[in-house]
């Protein structure tokens, strides 16, 4: 019904870092030549946790943006946007919320477990809660076909899911739908009208998963079909009414593998991260000082590489033969503990070097960066305004 589309953000809360970069990032870059894609600094959603202080905000929303052009996204080929900047995010969330059970936001799993993360902050507002919902109204507006999350942000999008379904049945009620989606059929013509009713009626009665999938792409392929009748269509098709929400899927990524210089989950907060566009001495210096296998007291104990958090780093950054080379050597003590990480800290500056040159042009001329958020922002905010006018008529807001 509506084309593919690919929507993802992230909050300007600090300084990006290699675990970024292999936990998302590079995934961004892969999407971006695949399908229409927005990526946003989800500054609002910053303030969930930073509302106190948010001072950090501004700074790393344009550090932020630079580190997403340094890491290859491209301009031309995404959108890119500050989430603030579209006050339709917000229309969206507040009328969401008025027919969004609070239950359904209390059961999100990361509700509870951030709250226990992050004690030393009071995240008793209403703003926490409603996180999962002001993230579906960033999704639903652009009408997103795919998200791409780890497996930990599922729940957060099947609640999208659960949200735009039940948005549909509140308001999907056009007037004479029936009458004007079996006047869409008749434009199908003869043989594809006929089987589109047989699809149809496969589904609904016998809850065919394959008729449905027929259907849907036989509408796909439909050129002389106006939107508005092919979304009558996916409605009738369906059972439902019009369908004014789209329900996203999970795009699921790979799991970063690359933890933090302790071998916990990188993260700036805990001290043990690789900024993005850090300089080489500090990167070398980090990883010289690297904790590894505590059994490896002496030069000539044999360690097992499977305790030490340098490993988890060559099975990023190393290929098979030096990972043979790390493995053995480790296991009987014929290499250093600092010969063991020299390759890690060659392969980690050579994957910066073409970042920071990628970057060097958007630091010397900051202007550069906010006109490719002005233009981003422009684009995004046309794909919101359609949606929230056909989300208004449908409310009964539309006057």
């Amino acid at each position: 019904m509506y084309p593919d589309r690919v929507v993802s953000g992230m909050r300007p809360t600090g300084a990006l870092h290699l675990g970024h970069y292999h936990g998302a990032l590079k995934n961004w870059v892969r999407l971006q030549s695949e399908l229409p894609c927005l990526f946003f600094v989800a500054d609002w959603h910053a303030l969930t946790t930073h509302y106190d202080d948010p001072s950090v905000i501004e700074h790393s929303t344009w550090e932020m943006v630079i580190d997403w052009l340094a890491s290859g996204v491209d301009p031309s080929q995404s959108t890119l946007f500050i989430q603030s900047r579209i006050p339709e995010h917000a229309e969206l969330h507040l009328l969401l919320s008025m027919a969004t059970p609070l239950g359904w936001l209390e059961r999100v799993p990361t509700y509870k477990d951030q709250q226990e993360k992050l004690a030393d902050r009071d995240l008793a507002t209403y703003g926490f809660l409603g996180y999962p919902l002001l993230q579906a109204a960033d999704v639903l507006i652009y009408r997103a076909s795919q998200v791409p999350v780890g497996d930990d942000q599922i729940p957060h999008i099947e609640m999208m899911r659960e949200i735009s379904r039940r948005f549909n049945h509140l308001y999907g009620k056009e007037k004479g739908f029936e009458e004007k989606a079996r006047e869409a059929v008749r434009k199908l013509g003869g043989k594809r009208a006929k089987l589109y009713l047989e699809l149809r009626t496969q589904f609904q009665e016998q809850g065919d998963d394959e008729a449905l999938a027929q259907a849907k792409a036989m509408l796909d392929e439909a050129q002389n079909l106006s939107m508005i009748d092919r979304e009558r269509l996916f409605g009738y098709l369906e059972g439902s009414r019009k369908l004014i929400l789209t329900e996203p899927q999970a795009l699921l990524t790979e799991a970063s593998r690359l933890p933090g210089l302790d071998g916990a989950k990188m993260s700036k907060s805990y001290g043990n991260a690789i900024a993005l566009r850090e300089d080489a001495d500090s990167v070398t210096r980090k990883i010289r000082t690297m904790p590894t296998d505590p059994a490896r007291v002496r030069r000539a104990d044999p360690g097992d590489p499977a305790k030490c958090p340098v490993w988890q780093f060559h099975l990023v950054y190393s290929d098979l033969a030096v990972r043979e080379w790390a493995d053995k050597g480790c296991r009987s003590a014929g290499i250093g503990c600092l010969e063991c990480k020299q390759p890690v800290i060659d392969s980690i500056l050579k994957e910066q070097q073409p970042m920071l040159e990628r970057a060097q042009q958007y630091i010397d001329d900051p202007s550069l960066v906010r006109a490719i958020i002005a233009d981003g922002c422009d684009t995004a905010r046309k794909l919101a305004q359609d949606t929230m006018r056909d989300v208004r008529e449908a409310m009964g807001l539309g006057y």
